[in-house]
C-alpha cells in the first residue's frame, strides 16, 4: 500500500535531478515532521513511538539508518521552529494523490499507537492532519481500524 507514495517520493520531478532531490527531501522531511509531532502530542515521549518513526521512515523511503537518523534530527529541530501544521501538510497536499495521503495517514496511526494507547491528543493531531490532507473522516477511521487491528 505504502508503495505507491514510495515511488512518487522516487520519481517526483524526474526531469530535474537537482529538483527532484530537493522535492524528495522536502516531500520526507515534510512527513517526518507530522511524525515527530505524533509522538511529541501526548508530551511522553515513548522509546517504541521513536523507534516506530525510525523503522516506518526508514523502510518508507528506502533509507539507510544513519539517512533516517539525520532526516529525524532535522525533522525535531523543523518541529521546535514550526508554527502551524499547515506548511507540512500543504507540500503533501499538493504534492500525493488521496491513496498516498492515505499512507501518509496510516504512518502517523502507526505511531500514534505504537504504544498500545491512543492518546486524546495524538487522535487530535492524526484528525488535524487528515482534515488538512482533505482525507475523508471515513477513510481516517478504516485506515485507524486497520492499523489498530495490525498492531
Amino acid at each position: 500500500m505504502l508503495q505507491g507514495l514510495r515511488e512518487i517520493l522516487n520519481n517526483t520531478l524526474s526531469t530535474s535531478k537537482e529538483g527532484t532531490d530537493e522535492r524528495r527531501h522536502a516531500l520526507q522531511l515534510a512527513t517526518a515532521t507530522l511524525l515527530v509531532e505524533i509522538v511529541r502530542a501526548d508530551e511522553e515521549e515513548e522509546a517504541i513511538e521513536g523507534e516506530t518513526v525510525l523503522k516506518q521512515l526508514g523502510s518508507f523511503f528506502d533509507l539507510s539508518i544513519e539517512e533516517t537518523s539525520l532526516l529525524v534530527k532535522e525533522a525535531e529541530q523543523e518541529a521546535d521552529d514550526a508554527v502551524s501544521l499547515q506548511y507540512f501538510t500543504r507540500e503533501l497536499h499538493e504534492t500525493l494523490s488521496v491513496n498516498e495521503k492515505h499512507d501518509v495517514i496510516e504512518m502517523l496511526w502507526r505511531v500514534a499507537l505504537a504504544d498500545k494507547e491512543l492518546d486524546k491528543h495524538e487522535d487530535y493531531l492524526v484528525r488535524k492532519v487528515s482534515g488538512l490532507l482533505y482525507v475523508s473522516h471515513k477513510d481516517l477511521i478504516r485506515i485507524r481500524n486497520r492499523v489498530s487491528d495490525d498492531i
